[in-house]
C-alpha cells in the first residue's frame, strides 16, 4: 500500500481494478478542512487520461511490474512491435496505451517493456535520448546560445524548442520526462 505522501510521477497504481500510471499530481491545501491531492492518471490498458481528486492520506495499492529489455522493430497501424532481446519473442503494444512515448523511440532502439501478469502494459524510456533534427529554420551568424528558441521537428515527429544555433541534421539530446532540449551532441 502507498499513501498520497508516497506518490511520484510514473508510479503505477491499482485503483478500482484499473492499472493507472501517475502522470502528474499536486497537493492542494484550502483554508479550512484537510488537504486534497489532485492526480492526473493514464489508464495503461485503454490509454485514457483522467483527473482524480482524493483526500490527503488516502491509500492505494501499488503494482509490481516486471521489466524486460526489448528492441523496437516497427509500427503497423495502431500497434508498435517489439522483440525481447533474450528470447526473441515478439509482442505488440497499442498506440493509445503508449501515449507520447512513441515520439522518443526509433527503429532498433532498446527500451524496457513493463509487464503485469505477463501482459505487456507500457514502456519505460531512458532519461534522455539522442534524436536527429529533420526540419527547423536555419541558424544565422550571430545567433547565440542564450538568444532565443525556435521549433524543431525531430526524425520521430516530436517537436522541441531548440536554441537558434541548432541546424537541420544536428543530433541533439532530449529529456524524455519533460520533452525539453538538453544539449547538442557532437
Amino acid at each position: 500500500m502507498i499513501d498520497t505522501g508516497g506518490l511520484r510521477k510514473g508510479i503505477t497504481l491499482d485503483i478500482d481494478g484499473r492499472l493507472v500510471k501517475v502522470i502528474d499530481y499536486a497537493h492542494n491545501k484550502q483554508g479550512r478542512g484537510s488537504a486534497q491531492v489532485r492526480m492526473t492518471l493514464r489508464d495503461l490498458r485503454s490509454g485514457s487520461t483522467t483527473q482524480q481528486t482524493v483526500q490527503s492520506g488516502a491509500k492505494f495499492t501499488s503494482v509490481r511490474l516486471e521489466r524486460q529489455h526489448v528492441q523496437y522493430l516497427y509500427h503497423e497501424g495502431d500497434h508498435y512491435h517489439f522483440m525481447d532481446t533474450d528470447t526473441f519473442d515478439q509482442m505488440a503494444l497499442d498506440a493509445a496505451a503508449l501515449g507520447d512515448s512513441v515520439k522518443y523511440i526509433r527503429e532498433n532502439d532498446v527500451v524496457d517493456v513493463l509487464t503485469y501478469n505477463n501482459e505487456p502494459i507500457d514502456i519505460e524510456l531512458p532519461t534522455s535520448v539522442n534524436l536527429r533534427i529533420e526540419q527547423t529554420d536555419p541558424g544565422f551568424k550571430g545567433d547565440t546560445a542564450t538568444g532565443g528558441t525556435k521549433p524543431a521537428t525531430m526524425e520521430t515527429g516530436l517537436v522541441v524548442s531548440v536554441p537558434l544555433f541548432v541546424n537541420p541534421g544536428d543530433l541533439i539530446k532530449i529529456d524524455t520526462r519533460t520533452g525539453e532540449y538538453i544539449e547538442r551532441v557532437t
